[in-house]
């Protein structure tokens, strides 16, 4: 008992190390930026990387920031489209979980390969066929394009971890929900999404964060301001000259407050889909 308490003790021990070396090596970079961010570009052009800013140019880096690009507007329309786009596709990627697993619709396994299917392509192969078919019936560079677009791609993902909650729910539930005379999306509506909050606010939090920091969609199914996502309006200070670094330094800290908000606000649901969703 002793040698298998000690080997448990060193165990925790190693991972505790390991998880500590990875969280010092994942901050070194965002360190990098925080540091840099305030300097003035003079300062970043002819100093270390890692020297200490000895002025701060927060002002000065955010006047260049207006000045290049509407930050505001991208700020609205990730907000939209990381709000209805996730929550759009959530909703179906529940919906068709509910189907398949619990309503055992015909070839619901197969149905769910089909659905499944739509992570297995990288999002380059669908750039192309979409641009073109955006063009065609109007929805290139709209907000209602973008947000069915991001709903769309959310769908395969969701519909496979929602659908892994489902399995571990008691089949006897149903059954008596039934009895009782509740119909189908009444115990979909009142009995099962209450029981998934805690998956569904793990799944919610994944999609924003990947429809707020995407780049590839916004960049080419969006070409003015009243459309673009922030990450597009972000990408357009690249061709800045290594003296205007700072300020994009300082939109990358600013463009990534709001995920740290909502991990920081969602955290606990977040732990609780891990535990339901692995089960």
């Amino acid at each position: 008992m002793m040698v298998e308490a000690k080997h448990a003790g060193v165990g925790k021990w190693v991972i505790n190390t390991i998880l500590i070396i990875l969280a010092i090596i994942w901050i070194f970079p965002f360190l990098y930026v925080i540091v840099n961010a305030v300097k003035s570009s003079a300062e970043y052009s002819t100093g270390n990387f890692w020297d200490l800013p000895k002025s701060f140019s927060i002002s000065e880096n955010w006047q260049y920031l207006t000045q290049q690009i509407q930050l505001g507007s991208g700020f609205i329309n990730s907000m939209i489209y990381g709000a209805l786009g996730g929550a759009l596709g959530i909703i179906m990627a529940a919906l068709a979980a509910y189907a398949i697993e619990t309503l055992k619709i015909k070839h619901g396994l197969l149905w769910f390969f089909v659905i499944y299917s739509g992570t297995i392509f990288p999002f380059q192969v669908y750039l192309i066929p979409i641009f073109k078919a955006y063009n065609k019936v109007g929805l290139y560079d709209t907000r209602f394009g973008m947000i069915l677009i991001y709903a769309a791609l959310i769908i395969p993902f969701s519909v496979f971890v929602l659908r892994n909650f489902l399995m571990g729910v008691s089949k006897e539930m149903l059954e008596s929900a039934r009895i009782d005379g509740a119909s189908d999306f009444y115990i979909f509506r009142k009995i099962y999404m209450p029981m998934a909050r805690a998956p569904l606010a793990a799944v919610f939090l994944f999609q924003f964060t990947w429809i707020w920091s995407d780049l590839l969609f916004g960049m080419t199914l969006t070409k003015s301001e009243s459309a673009r996502p922030v990450m597009a309006s972000v990408s357009l200070l690249g061709g800045a000259t290594i003296q205007k670094v700072p300020p994009i330094l300082l939109a990358a800290i600013i463009v990534s407050i709001p995920t740290i908000i909502l991990f920081v606000l969602s955290h606990r649901n977040l732990e609780k889909g891990f535990i339901v969703t692995t089960k």
